[in-house]
């Protein structure tokens, strides 16, 4: 099965566990990046790259759940997968309630761990296409005028041009032609399809 074009980036200090991670999941076709720390991850990703973590929980300087903590302040919101050691049990668990995706302990099983990995990619790509599609719709609002802005927000709030007209002080006429305008900048056929192009960017909400 083909592997989604994301990253999956390791972050353990461990050199030779670090390697051998990378390889086994090179080797699988999943494209890689491997960090010696936290620190290291965060100095080299962009907070425009949708990707996946690999991360030991236990490391010097940030911890796991650290680097957790410091992803979500900068608005990253990777799955994050952590490989734990047996007593690291309580602390993955404590993960998992932060936000983390899932953890595997040592040894883990690689079919458990592939599995993982695909899941989190496939959240990752859902992740990437809902920041682009609100992205598109942010453009589209930011081309709109004062006035056409205004109508938007009647339009959703779903009020008829006859109201609309009133509210604004303006004619029906001329809110038509206003509407016509914001529904053409938009890219949108229907109120239906403008309120959900709305909704979309005011739900600030995490995908599951």
């Amino acid at each position: 099965m083909s592997k989604p074009a994301l990253t999956v980036h390791v972050v353990d200090d461990d050199e030779a566990f670090r390697d051998s991670l990378l390889w086994l999941l090179d080797s699988h076709g999943y494209p890689t990046r491997g960090h010696d720390s936290a620190e290291a991850l965060l100095g080299a990703i962009s907070p425009a790259e949708s990707a996946c973590l690999v991360a030991d929980v236990r490391m010097p300087g940030l911890s796991g759940l650290e680097l957790l903590d410091e992803m979500r302040a900068q608005g990253l919101r990777w799955p994050v997968i952590f490989i734990t050691g047996h007593g690291d049990l309580p602390m993955a668990v404590q993960a998992l309630r932060q936000g983390a995706f899932d953890f595997h302990e040592k040894p883990f099983d690689q079919t458990a761990l592939f599995a993982s990995v695909d899941r989190a990619l496939a959240l990752a790509a859902q992740q990437q296409a809902h920041a682009q599609s609100r992205a598109r719709v942010d453009a589209r609002l930011e081309s709109l005028t004062q006035r056409e802005r205004e109508v938007l927000d009647l339009v959703v709030q779903g009020k008829m041009n006859k109201l609309i007209a009133d509210a604004l002080g303006i004619s029906i006429k001329t809110v038509e032609v206003h509407r016509g305008k914001m529904m053409d900048k938009m890219q949108v056929r229907s109120v239906a399809e403008l309120i959900h192009a709305v909704m979309s960017v005011a739900d600030e909400r995490v995908l599951p």
